[in-house]
């Protein structure tokens, strides 16, 4: 039987992926701080066990995934997808906001890959999979901290996918849509092509499972459109996102 680690499995994408695996029969190790959450979804799954962590704790970590291995002895997949954002933060610079996205998004994400690292490379097999966003495609209004933080995972992501392999360690990027969570309803404007999360992991699932492409990008309705936007040169960019937006500056 199969092992994935899941980290923000408390809610959202990571939670109905969780979910997605334990019932394709996978033993499934769900990390996020609210562990009361977790007990919850490892409660009505046998193949989901609890391990919770704050990722901001760089030796939690690593502790947390001793115990994983301790318990599982091999693990296959680790996913990573905790995040954190405020809309009502955005719109200004607001260092101590951003400060905190790039602590869980970013720091926290590596934190958990430092704490894999040794273990993969060692091993000589195995998948990590850092979960982004089409925001982090390019810069967008009232992203000052949000997308600046994927931006930075896609980066994360190419370097180490060279690194990894290597090793003969797969690394893919997860680059999602607007998929209806928690985070996703603190939002104030239209969400074009939204999904439910039960939509992404089974997209998410494919990918890891049954795909071999460094990205796996939904819904294509909205991916395909950001990926022409994400090649044009600077001037049209910012031009047609100035009057998508109807902002004088951006």
């Amino acid at each position: 039987m199969k092992k994935i680690w899941i980290t923000g499995a408390s809610s959202g994408i990571g939670k109905a992926l969780a979910i997605k695996f334990a019932n394709e029969g996978w033993q499934v190790a769900a990390s996020a701080r609210r562990e009361n959450l977790l007990n919850e979804i490892s409660e009505l799954n046998k193949n989901i066990s609890a391990f919770p962590l704050d990722v901001t704790d760089k030796e939690k970590c690593k502790e947390v995934f001793d115990e994983i291995k301790n318990k599982y002895q091999n693990i296959d997949i680790c996913f990573f997808s905790t995040g954190t954002w405020d809309p009502k933060k955005e719109k200004d610079i607001d260092v101590e906001q951003i400060e905190n996205v790039m602590k869980v998004n970013f720091f926290g994400t590596l934190n958990c890959i430092k704490a894999v690292e040794e273990y993969l490379k060692n091993k000589k097999y195995g998948h990590i999979s850092i979960v982004s966003s089409v925001a982090g495609y390019r810069g967008l209004p009232n992203s000052t901290g949000y997308g600046a933080s994927k931006a930075a995972l896609n980066n994360l992501a190419e370097s180490l996918y060279f690194d990894f392999g290597r090793h003969n360690v797969r690394v893919s990027l997860v680059s999602p849509g607007f998929i209806k969570t928690p985070m996703t309803d603190k939002n104030q404007f239209r969400m074009p092509f939204l999904k439910t999360p039960e939509f992404a992991a089974n997209k998410i699932y494919s990918g890891l499972v049954n795909g071999s492409s460094f990205e796996i990008d939904f819904p294509k309705e909205l991916t395909l459109i950001l990926k022409l936007l994400k090649i044009l040169p600077n001037r049209l960019y910012l031009y047609l996102i100035k009057k998508l937006t109807k902002l004088q500056k951006l």
